[in-house]
Order: C-alpha cells, then structure tokens, then sequence
C-alpha cells in the first residue's frame, strides 16, 4: 500500500463496503436486476441496448451513469481535495449520502427508476469519498480493485516475493463486508421490501457521526 491508512480510514472502509453490499442487494431485487453501487455493468448493458435498439432500456441506463456520476459530483464539491486530512468534509458527505438512501425508500415506492437513481447516486458519492481519503487505494462501492490485488499477491506468494499484507488485508476485509451486506439486504429486502434501505442510511449516519465525534476528541487540547 502506497500510504498507511489510519485506524479510521479502515474501520470507514469496511462500514461503507457493507453500506455498498445492502444497497446494491436492493437496487437488484427491487430495480429489474441493475446495480445500482458501480457503473461497469450497467455501461455494458447500454451496450447492449445501444446494439440491439432497445430504447426502453437505454434511457433508464444513461440516468444509472449519470446519477453516480453526479455523486461523485458531490463529493469533489464537499471535500474539495484529495488529500488525507482529518477535518475534510467527510461527515457532512457521509450525512448526504444518508438523506439520499431515505429519499430513494418513497422513491422507489412511487417509482423504481427515481429511487434506483437516488441511491446510485448515494452510492456515487461514498465511492468518491472513499477514494478521496485513500488516494484511490480503497474503493467501497464494487470489487473489482479488490479482487486483483489478491491475485497480485497471490502471484507474488507464489513467485515467493514480499506480500503488501496491510494492503491484502484490507481488501480481504473490504470484499467481507461487501458481502456480508448482500447478505444483509436481500434478507431485510424478503422482510421489508424498500424499506430495507433503512439499515444502510442509518449505518452510514452512525459512520458519519462516528467520524464528527473522533475528529471533536482529536481537536480536544492534550494535558
């Protein structure tokens, strides 16, 4: 790993790829089977319907783009930088991020398109963040990254070169918590339908609140 990420940065990490792994499970479930946390599938798909004249798909996958475009957006607006540095705007994103995934529960009742927008949106936003405070070494919001560094090293564990184990560990961890929150929603999904968007909004909330509260304690003068 390039730098060494603070405990935060971790514990941040893990919290939003879990975020990620419910919010995708219900963009699925409840979306016609678009994601809703990256933008390659869905690229591929208006490919697709670009080729084969499909125009009834091709708008709704253009907004899929644009809305987790227009996360990201947002993100660069709030904390303006990419440098690491505690006191960057995190919570207020993170708070945003959390207001879009309530705004996408009625949305998605009312119609799936907007709310499926919404939390691509939301989604857009954390992916951005997160690659603001890591420098683009954490990604929350898909795998893939995560998934070549672990055949990286397990290229160089069999060349018998050094492992980056804090690297490998953290994508170990951030794979796990992805997963961890497709599982999470599609069970509170079969409960709750849209409203297990609630579990990722307040779990981004407490994240955010979490982060104000350690960077109130950081500031606090030392005796």
């Amino acid at each position: 790993m390039g730098m060494r990420l603070p405990r935060w940065v971790w514990v941040g990490a893990i919290a939003l790829s879990c975020v990620a792994g419910m919010v995708n499970a219900v963009g699925f479930l409840g979306y016609i089977n678009h994601a809703v946390s990256h933008v390659t599938g869905s690229t591929s798909q208006l490919g697709i319907a670009l080729a084969q004249g499909d125009w009834r798909q091709v708008g709704p996958l253009w907004g899929l783009l644009i809305a987790f475009s227009a996360g990201a957006m947002l993100s660069g607006l709030i904390i303006q930088d990419s440098t690491l540095q505690i006191g960057r705007r995190y919570g207020v994103a993170l708070a945003l991020e959390s207001a879009l995934l309530l705004l996408a529960i009625p949305l998605f009742r009312q119609q799936p398109l907007w709310g499926a927008l919404a939390a691509a949106t939301a989604c857009g936003l954390q992916n951005a963040m997160a690659t603001t405070f890591s420098g683009a070494v954490v990604r929350t919001t898909h795998l893939s990254g995560m998934f070549t560094d672990l055949g990286i090293g397990l290229g160089h564990l069999l060349r018998g070169l050094p492992l980056p184990m804090r690297r490998l560990t953290l994508s170990g961890l951030i794979i796990t918590g992805f997963l961890a929150g497709g599982c999470i929603g599609t069970w509170l999904y079969i409960r709750w339908q849209y409203d297990a968007l609630l579990a990722p909004a307040l779990l981004t909330g407490i994240t955010g609140l979490g982060y104000v509260l350690y960077y109130q304690w950081t500031q606090q003068p030392r005796r």
